[in-house]
């Protein structure tokens, strides 16, 4: 019997194990995958206080970013740079890989093209049954369980955890777009209904276009590729999509007899951006601490394990109600109302003053946006369209 099962083997349920296993603890990784460096819808951008958190391994960084270029609904521009790099974009199948070969450097198994069929919670363990493609069953035991097979998986809800209560689609393509030098990022409902999209480069020639959507993603993705070909930005629109469902709010409780929930599974994503890599490593390391002291006390109690709960939303609870506040506030906001916003910006000077707060940060975003919304000019514009749970506080 391990110590403990993880059911994903993304960076987030690759991070878990890592530090289990240099805790002591035996460790296995489960995942449905074949190979660990299949595909991946995701951009990958990371923020520097990540890469270095975490020591993430220089050979998956494809390129740093320290601007970004920022179009409103009506093409008006707010350029947005740093003079040090403040995001890094990574090979997401290769991030995969490099984090799983640290783990297993460390101990960790991997059983992998094996889809997980049932688990079933028992009173001295955590029984799984894993099949593969040919139709064998692998059987696992395991004294606690790590769920991190993001938020695509039905284990969760399977397991009596319930769903995400909010989410959106993510669509994205690698196009060929050279001469293309920094971050896009393209703002309007014709472009992407209540959310954004984007153009990141990865290499001289080569760029990933996607958007988050709560409907017809892939309409609006085929759309946004016809335009930037016709712009010249990119040379082809004709390309192949990927989707991902991504979770805008946490599930309602992440831990149970034996069990805990992490990364994406459990909602642990920026609202406002959909980025969840960095959120899900913090959480993966409140887990593993949570789950080594449980495991040395020989107590996996929902009550025992509810500190690990209590721990990720000391750390980012906060951020996330004031991200998902802010994700609604700009939904209710018109195309005309976002063009607003930026002229008050830009003659009021507002992004030169972010730009040298220490404020702004590539993941910490609540107290940029509560500076934003309590900003006098921006408030009294607010004040006039009038919109739901606008307070009017003002700085």
């Amino acid at each position: 019997m391990y110590d403990v099962a993880v059911i994903g083997g993304g960076p987030v349920g690759s991070r878990v194990a890592y530090r289990l296993a240099e805790m002591g603890h035996s460790a296995v990784v489960i995942d449905k995958k074949k190979s660990l460096g299949e595909p991946v819808c995701c951009t990958g951008i990371i923020s520097q206080e990540c890469v270095d958190r975490f020591a993430i391994d220089k050979k998956v960084i494809i390129r740093s970013a320290n601007s970004a270029s920022v179009f409103s609904p009506s093409g008006k521009l707010l350029s947005l740079k740093r003079s040090e790099p403040q995001a890094c974009i990574v090979d997401r199948s290769a991030f995969n890989v490099s984090l799983a070969s640290q783990a297993q450097d460390s101990g960790v198994e991997y059983v992998l093209n094996s889809p997980v069929k049932n688990i079933d919670v028992q009173d001295d363990g955590v029984r799984i049954e894993a099949g593969n493609r040919g139709g064998d069953i692998n059987v696992l035991e395991a004294r606690a369980l790590v769920l991190a097979a993001g938020s695509a998986s039905k284990l969760v809800e399977g397991l009596g955890f319930g769903r995400v209560g909010d989410f959106a689609m993510g669509v994205q393509a690698t196009v060929d777009a050279p001469g293309l030098d920094e971050v896009e990022v393209y703002l309007g409902h014709k472009i992407a209904p209540a959310f954004f999209a984007w153009l990141v480069p990865i290499s001289p020639r080569q760029a990933l276009v996607g958007l988050l959507a709560r409907y017809r993603a892939g309409f609006y993705l085929k759309r946004l590729l016809s335009s930037l070909a016709a712009e010249g930005k990119i040379v082809s629109p004709e390309t192949e999509l990927s989707f991902a469902r991504v979770p805008l709010k946490p599930i309602l409780r992440t831990y149970s007899n034996r069990i805990i929930v992490v990364g994406s599974a459990a909602g642990q994503v920026k609202p406002t951006t959909g980025g969840g890599i960095y959120y899900g490593l913090l959480c993966a390391d409140i887990a593993a601490d949570n789950l080594h002291k449980a495991l040395k006390s020989d107590n996996l109690s929902a009550k025992r394990l509810s500190v690990y709960e209590m721990g990720w939303k000391k750390k980012l609870g906060r951020e996330l109600k004031v991200g998902y506040w802010s994700r609604k506030f700009y939904e209710l906001l018109s195309d005309r109302q976002i063009d607003r916003i930026f002229d008050i910006i830009k003659a009021k000077g507002i992004d030169e003053a972010l730009l040298n707060s220490a404020d702004l940060s590539f993941d910490w975003h609540g107290k940029v946006v509560l500076k934003l919304i309590g900003h006098r000019a921006l408030a009294r514009t607010l004040e006039t369209i009038r919109l739901p749970f606008f307070s009017g506080r003002r700085e």
